[in-house]
């Protein structure tokens, strides 16, 4: 796949477009810029975990994963569920996976 080729003959339809993809990426990449948030993603793309699991493998207070985790269902990246007083989260769709599996070969692999 490609990148796309912009030139003077877009047309206006096109270009709005464009702008309206580069935005949407623009807020996907602001939401997983965010160390914390980050994390989360990266343990939920092994499964689904609960807010307290989350907590532990972070080694974070409920208040700041909370928050991490509101930012990321906000965006559209996670999904809760209720399960009693326990909350689960999974990732929403494979959007998250694939720019970590990228952010991991180019910054975490040690063939880089």
């Amino acid at each position: 796949m490609g990148l796309p080729v912009f030139d003077k003959d877009l047309s206006e339809e096109e270009l709005d477009r464009f702008v309206a993809n580069a935005t949407t990426a623009s807020n996907f990449l602001k939401t997983v810029s965010h160390e914390g948030r980050l994390m989360i993603l990266c343990h939920l793309v092994t499964g689904e975990k609960s807010v307290t699991e989350l907590e532990d493998l972070l080694s974070a207070r409920q208040a700041a994963v909370s928050q991490q985790l509101s930012r990321l269902r906000l965006e559209g990246l996670v999904v809760p569920r209720r399960e009693g007083k326990a909350i689960y989260y999974r990732l929403a769709d494979n959007r998250p996976k694939r720019i970590l599996e990228l952010v991991y070969e180019l910054f975490c692999d040690d063939d880089c």
